[in-house]
């Protein structure tokens, strides 16, 4: 089994800035995409970034230029340093992997519990 865990939420002020982790334990051949999705009061989970396994990046239009992802691929964790946050940016923040367990089998995508991200203003 895999299990990903993220830390590094809390409360920050608007214009201030936070950096994620999410860490990924257990039976584990590889990892490929890795990605952050977050999820406001009363709607629904919304994509964030993604990092793949050759580096690229992709984010969501709200984030571009705020947000960078990167990852550790031999600690299996991905970074959300999220700069100049704002009041909509408040959410719960989850990471999510695509894991190989076993060469040759399907990889599986896996969730984190969520951290939450308060901005003020």
């Amino acid at each position: 089994q895999v299990q990903l865990v993220e830390s590094g939420g809390g409360l920050v002020q608007d214009g201030g800035s936070l950096r994620l982790s999410c860490a990924a334990s257990g039976s584990i051949f590889s990892i490929g995409a890795m990605d952050w999705y977050r999820q406001a009061p009363g709607k629904q989970r919304e994509y964030v970034a993604t990092i793949n396994s050759g580096l690229i990046t992709n984010y969501a239009d709200s984030v571009k230029g705020r947000f960078a992802i990167s990852r550790d691929s031999a600690k299996n964790t991905v970074y959300l340093q999220m700069n100049s946050l704002k009041p909509e940016d408040t959410a719960v923040y989850y990471c999510s992997m695509v894991v190989t367990i076993t060469s040759g089998r399907a990889a599986v995508r896996y969730w984190g519990q969520g951290t939450q991200v308060t901005v003020s203003s």
